[in-house]
């Protein structure tokens, strides 16, 4: 699509919006864009948190709406009175590591959840965009460092449940961009991190076992990589693509710096002044039941938008550690969040949040 041509949204909602990613995204539209309305949706979950969207709360183009997405009837409603014409869907479980013990849930929230969506969008008749966040997972493994990146057409081979339901999301959504002309878009994202992002995952939970003086617990060998990308790019990224992608189309969300587990553990042990006491601080613990060497992928479409990363990873890990060191807090007691092989879904049966485009 010409960047001469571009959509222009009046009313949007953002599933999961009081998440990780989706946060930034409903802050960058509601500060960016005055005259467009943002309604966040989200069912507060474990990893969902109010308080990342509190510099929002007074201004007139916001709204917060609790609710789950496999609610039908809500999720119609809303999208009727409210007059949506856009959706930017990132409600998903996501933690790899919960998926192999609580598949269940993945299969209700990213699957079930993700229909019920979209056929309350193709019902309500006045959605004109329906962005569905995806993840680089549903790839599968990359096939080793010589390989060439992967591209959008690539073959879809995912490797554990997580990846699994979010491909299968993927292809009820084609299939209502097919079948009912729903004007879907998908997006396939690297690893993010930043502020906001619940410890259960690599970085943040590296952050806080060294603020708590523990041990970095790294899955198997360490040697495992993936690209890591800060959240303020990612926002940008789908900023560009809900004005300027066009429907029936993937677009890949890469970054450029691919980095071994290992290596991020030496680098925030770096910041937090420790890198002389490396054996001391890193244990080497099981690895997953399968855990994928590698997802490379190719973002030339997107950055055919006019979209291009500006976070250095010093930095942006840099800014990372010194907001957790502000506001852990505000999730309340972490430790289940620490262990090695966090299940946090006990209690949680079918949860919501948006963080889908990181698996680590």
């Amino acid at each position: 699509m010409s960047s001469e041509v571009t959509y222009t949204p009046k009313n949007i909602l953002l599933t999961g919006g009081a998440g990780f990613i989706a946060s930034h995204v409903a802050i960058l539209l509601c500060k960016k864009y005055p005259d467009y309305n943002i309604v966040v949706y989200d069912k507060l979950d474990y990893c969902s948190c109010l308080e990342n969207l509190s510099e929002l709360k007074d201004l007139p183009n916001f709204k917060f709406i609790k609710g789950d997405i496999v609610t039908a009837d809500l999720v119609s409603f809303v999208l009727r009175e409210e007059k949506i014409d856009t959706i930017l869907h990132f409600a998903a479980q996501t933690h790899v590591d919960n998926s192999f013990g609580n598949s269940f849930a993945f299969t209700h929230s990213n699957i079930y959840g993700t229909h019920v969506l979209l056929e309350s969008a193709k019902a309500c008749k006045t959605v004109k965009r329906f962005v569905h966040v995806s993840t680089d997972e549903v790839y599968g493994e990359g096939e080793s460092f010589e390989t060439d990146p992967m591209s959008e057409n690539h073959v879809l081979e995912p490797t554990n449940p997580y990846a699994a339901t979010k491909a299968g999301a993927e292809f009820l959504v084609k299939s209502y961009y097919r079948s009912f002309k729903l004007p879907c878009l998908i997006t396939r994202g690297n690893n993010v991190y930043g502020p906001h992002q619940f410890p259960e995952k690599l970085i943040p939970k590296f952050t806080n076992q060294l603020m708590k003086g523990m041990k970095l617990t790294l899955h198997g060998d360490g040697s495992n990589t993936r690209n890591f990308m800060y959240v303020t790019d990612v926002a940008n990224a789908f900023d560009a693509i809900m004005h300027k992608g066009e429907p029936g189309h993937v677009y890949n969300i890469g970054g450029r710096h691919e980095l071994a587990n290992l290596q991020v553990a030496k680098d925030l042990l770096k910041i937090f002044g420790l890198e002389q006491e490396q054996d001391k601080r890193i244990t080497f613990v099981s690895d997953r039941k399968f855990n994928d060497l590698r997802y490379t992928i190719d973002s030339s479409k997107l950055h055919a938008l006019g979209w291009k990363e500006e976070m250095t990873w010093e930095e942006g890990l840099k800014t990372t550690v010194e907001w957790y060191k502000k506001f852990t807090n505000r999730y309340g007691n972490i430790d289940d969040a620490l262990v090695a092989h966090p299940r946090m879904l006990n209690n949680t049966s079918a949860s919501i949040n948006d963080d889908v485009m990181m698996g680590e």
